[in-house]
């Protein structure tokens, strides 16, 4: 299960930081419940991610661009991270709350914020070009949107795929490529972001305890 991208998105597009943050618990609890429904049901081995450093979408840094005080070494805006840091944190306090009344299930919570900013810290040791580029839907100078169409100059110009999607991190502004996710799951799915620490293949054999 990956959780809490899409809900940030939509919520820092819309309303301030400081409301995002004060609608996380309402999520959180909402998740929980998704949880308990499906233990009811049998479910007994969840492998949970948390949310990847949204600050440093394409989106976000070229729509919302961050502020000199509010960029990280990176370039992507700071305080949106920060804000999906909020989320994971709960989301993991959850996830302990859960393991108590559960005991007989299986619930692994997995950093997938750490290896997806690791590797845009690390984008070119890793054979990736501009971290906060993206491949599909840019024009020259103009962002499209991946396979949209728009007048420039009189003329229609498509928001088409790049010649080398292997070398980007983002497909599009938000999404990650194949080469990315194929990156930062050799980097999970051994379990040493896990917690507990347990790989995939054995998260099933396991019941965890707070």
């Amino acid at each position: 299960m990956d959780i809490g991208q899409n809900d940030l998105h939509a919520g820092l597009k819309l309303v301030t930081e400081e409301q995002v943050e004060a609608s996380i618990p309402g999520l959180i609890n909402q998740f929980g419940q998704v949880i308990e429904k499906l233990y009811q049901q049998g479910a007994r081995a969840f492998w949970i991610h948390n949310t990847g450093p949204i600050g440093c979408l394409p989106y976000f840094v070229i729509n919302y661009p961050p502020k000199l005080n509010n960029a990280d070494q990176n370039g992507c805006v700071k305080s949106y991270n920060e804000v999906a840091q909020v989320f994971n944190k709960q989301l993991k306090d959850r996830m302990y709350q859960l393991r108590t009344k559960f005991q007989d299930a299986s619930l692994i919570y997995v950093d997938i914020f750490n290896a997806k900013y690791s590797l845009i810290s690390r984008a070119k040791e890793h054979g990736f070009v501009d971290p906060l580029g993206y491949c599909c839907g840019h024009h020259g100078d103009y962002s499209l949107g991946c396979g949209k169409k728009t007048i420039v100059n009189g003329t229609e110009v498509y928001g088409a795929s790049c010649s080398n999607p292997s070398e980007y991190i983002s497909w599009d502004n938000i999404h990650y490529t194949e080469a990315a996710n194929h990156w930062v799951s050799h980097q999970t799915l051994d379990g040493s972001l896990s917690d507990p620490q347990i790989p995939i293949t054995e998260a099933r054999c396991h019941s965890v305890r707070a």
